[in-house]
């Protein structure tokens, strides 16, 4: 290899699963593999290092970046899952900053993502990083890249830049977001592709063909501003925005995953993919035309979706979509600015299920309107759909959100370290609503997991969808306890 200028490190996440490892999906680093294809179109050495992937301890990662010099080394902090990565993945993040530096402290090192662009001053004086960039990184870092590969000693204004030299703080305005012909595919090249796996519902029919799997996008954003929600850190700040790729460029991505690695198993991984029609019927008409034997997953929106298009949807083999009801009550929506009519939420129910399509349904227990009767409503309201899934979470207030803001500003109790803002860790700790605490919104949430997936209802469904060998794994699933300091059952 020639000289390596650009080194991009996925951190584990050894402090975010309480041996849920093998049950959890294991994703891309879909970020970091878009940054490494946008610098190596401008003509530099990139590789990435996916210390979760490989299962690297923060000392064994240090000692593979140690191995290849890179000039720069870029700390990626997010997952494909941006909301409820980016702040839990801090603690590993950190702890392999700090054996990198105490390994090599002249190593150049910068950190990225949603929670080092939601609080960059803070991440640069508690983290063991020379930089930190604030957005999407591709202007920022292949700047930063031509400076240090320059004799020039004088560091010039890059924007999106955060560094503290002779103890003053020096940044400068985020960068223009890349522009839609721009977005570069994932450089699926660099990455170790037979290590990767479909979170296990996505496989409920097969568990035992989870892998190969990837991510795609065809849009980068999201129009909608959502309190619970901090991704447009990741762009524009509080600004929503979001931009698309052409359709051509999507089909030529699952053509390389299809044809290069066997991947048949796909997210496709945009906060909205329903959100323009024409586009999302013109990418299934692609994948249709080739005759690909897909099993893939999208998020969809209530109110986005009709039955032509779910259909369409489906005989792409997009066989799940992702709804984010988040509750059932409708008063509580429109508290943190989800809103859609409660007849939508039961008009998408009916159509997804009327093409074939399997419901994996997202909730969000404890916001602010939330009350233990709400909570049980909505918990009702998903065992009585019966969806084959559900995600139940609980409102945290992730840096970069609205609820994050708004609790700083009225001084409530949060997470007493980034990890324990892991909706798994063993300190987690909700928000508190505006009538029950957040150890109240937990015990209700752990609660709610058992009493949904041991319904006999729900395993009947199950069975006959998927078979007898689903059961048994939810089962089993079920057998591994999650402890919570703040809050035991």
């Amino acid at each position: 290899m020639d000289k390596l200028d650009l080194l991009l490190v996925n951190p584990g996440r050894g402090k975010l699963y309480q041996g849920l490892g093998s049950i959890s999906g294991l994703e891309p680093p879909f970020w970091a593999g878009l940054i490494a294809a946008f610098i190596r179109r401008h003509g530099y050495e990139v590789a990435i290092l996916d210390a979760d992937a490989e299962n690297l301890s923060p000392e064994e990662a240090a000692e593979r970046v140690a191995q290849c010099e890179p000039l720069l080394t870029a700390v990626i902090v997010q997952g494909v899952n941006p909301s409820a990565s980016s702040t839990p993945k801090m603690a590993d993040a950190g702890e392999f900053l700090r054996a990198l530096k105490d390994r090599d402290p002249a190593r150049v090192t910068i950190m990225g993502g949603i929670h080092p662009s939601a609080l960059p001053e803070r991440t640069l004086r508690e983290e063991a990083t020379d930089f930190v960039f604030q957005g999407e990184g591709f202007y920022t870092i292949e700047k930063l890249l031509r400076w240090l590969n320059s004799d020039n000693t004088v560091l010039p204004q890059i924007d999106g830049l955060w560094c503290i030299a002779n103890n003053l703080l020096i940044h400068h305005p985020r960068p223009e977001l890349l522009h839609e012909d721009e977005l570069p595919p994932v450089a699926w090249d660099l990455l170790p592709m037979d290590k990767y796996r479909a979170h296990n519902w996505h496989c409920l029919g097969n568990l035992e063909a989870r892998q190969p799997y990837a991510t795609i996008y065809s849009s980068l954003g999201c129009p909608y501003n959502c309190h619970f929600c901090n991704i447009h850190e990741m762009y524009l700040g509080a600004k929503p925005s979001i931009r698309f790729r052409k359709p051509e460029d999507v089909i030529d991505e699952i053509d390389l995953l299809v044809n290069e690695y066997g991947v048949r198993n796909i997210k496709i991984m945009d906060e909205l993919f329903t959100l323009k029609r024409d586009r999302v019927s013109r990418i299934c008409d692609l994948i249709i035309e080739r005759g690909y034997d897909l099993n893939m997953w999208a998020y969809g929106r209530v109110d986005l979706v009709d039955g032509e298009l779910l259909k369409k949807m489906k005989r792409a083999g997009i066989n799940w979509i992702c709804y984010g009801f988040e509750s059932a009550n409708e008063v509580v929506r429109r508290g943190v600015a989800k809103r859609f009519g409660q007849n939508k939420m039961y008009e998408a129910i009916f159509l997804a299920k009327e093409v074939g399509m399997h419901i994996q349904a997202n909730f969000i227990f404890g916001l602010p309107d939330d009350d233990l009767q709400t909570m049980q409503d909505t918990l009702g309201r998903a065992k009585a759909n019966n969806f084959e899934w559900v995600n139940f979470y609980c409102c945290t207030a992730y840096p970069g959100s609205r609820l994050y803001e708004e609790a700083i500003q009225k001084g409530v109790k949060l997470p007493a370290t980034w990890a324990d803002y892991g909706q798994y860790s063993e300190g987690f700790l909700p928000l508190p609503t505006k009538h029950i605490s957040g150890e109240e919104a937990l015990r209700f949430r752990d609660n709610a997991f058992k009493e949904y997936f041991t319904k006999p209802r729900y395993l009947e469904m199950i069975e006959q969808k998927f078979g007898e060998a689903a059961v048994t794994h939810i089962r089993e699933m079920l057998k591994h306890e999650i402890k919570r300091v703040k809050c035991q059952i």
